[in-house]
C-alpha cells in the first residue's frame, strides 16, 4: 500500500470507529504500531486534526469531516453488484482490495445513504470450487502489471502438460472462466490460456514491451479476425 493510500485510510478508519488504538489500526492495515505513530504525527503535521496519544487511542476532532461522495442508487447498486462479483470469481487479493474499496466508499457516503450498500439486494454466488479455478491469478496479474514474461505448466482438455513462455497482456472473465491473452513464445501467436488450466505460473525475471504485435490491441484484433 502506498503511504499517501494509508494515510487515507487512518483517517477513514479513525472516522468509522471513533476512539481507534494504534493496534487496532496496525492489525487493519497490516502495519507495525511504530509505522503507525509516525502517520498520525504525519496526519498532525499536515493539518488533520487528530486527538490522543499512543497507548491510549485516537479520534479525529469533532470538527473534521470528509466530504461525502453522492452516488444515486443506481450507482450504489453498481458498485456492490462489482464487489460482489469479484468477491465470487476473483483471486483472494482482488477479494480484499473489493471489500476494502467498497468500505472506503460506505464510510465516505453522507450518513443517510450508508445503508444502500447493505440493503442492494444484488447478488453473485459461485459454486465451483473459486480457489482451484483461480489459484495462479496472483502470480499472472503481478507479471502482467510488470511486464514480466511467465513460465506456465499447462494442461491441455485431456490433461496433458507442457511447458510455455508466454507474454500476458491481460486476463478476461468468461462468466464462469478466466482466461489469460498472451503472446506464447513457442507458437510466435497470440494465444489464450484457461487460469484453471495453469498447472503452475512462474514470472521471469526479464521485462518485456509492449510493440507489435505483443501488445493487447494486437491480440483483440487477431482473435476478432480484425474486426
Amino acid at each position: 500500500m502506498r503511504r499517501a493510500d494509508r494515510l487515507f485510510s487512518i483517517v477513514l478508519e479513525l472516522r468509522r470507529r471513533g476512539v481507534t488504538t494504534a493496534k487496532q489500526l496496525a492489525d487493519h492495515l497490516g502495519v507495525s504500531e511504530r509505522t503507525i505513530y509516525r502517520d498520525i504525527a504525519d496526519l498532525v503535521g499536515s493539518g488533520v486534526p487528530v486527538e490522543g496519544e499512543a497507548g491510549v487511542g485516537y479520534r479525529l476532532g469533532r470538527n473534521f469531516d470528509l466530504p461525502p461522495l453522492m452516488f444515486s442508487l443506481s450507482e450504489v447498486q453498481a458498485i456492490v453488484l462489482g464487489v460482489r462479483m469479484v468477491e465470487s470469481f476473483a483471486d483472494e487479493g482482488l477479494r480484499a482490495a473489493a471489500r476494502s474499496a467498497l468500505a472506503k466508499v460506505e464510510t465516505v457516503l453522507p450518513e443517510g445513504e450508508r445503508h444502500r450498500v447493505a440493503g442492494t439486494a444484488l447478488y453473485a454466488h459461485n459454486f465451483d470450487e473459486t480457489l482451484e479455478l483461480t489459484a495462479q491469478m496472483p502470480e499472472v496479474r503481478r507479471a502482467i502489471d510488470d511486464r514480466r514474461r511467465l513460465q506456465l505448466a499447462y494442461a491441455d482438455a485431456v490433461g496433458s502438460t507442457t511447458e510455455r513462455i508466454v507474454r500476458p497482456l491481460g486476463l478476461f472473465f468468461w462468466g464462469r472462466t478466466w482466461t489469460v491473452a498472451g503472446w506464447c513464445e513457442l507458437r510466435e501467436a497470440h494465444r489464450t490460456f484457461r487460469v484453471d488450466r495453469i498447472v503452475e505460473a512462474r514470472a521471469l525475471p526479464d521485462v518485456f514491451e509492449h510493440r507489435p504485435p505483443v501488445t493487447l490491441e494486437d491480440y483483440i484484433d487477431a482473435v476478432s479476425g480484425g474486426a
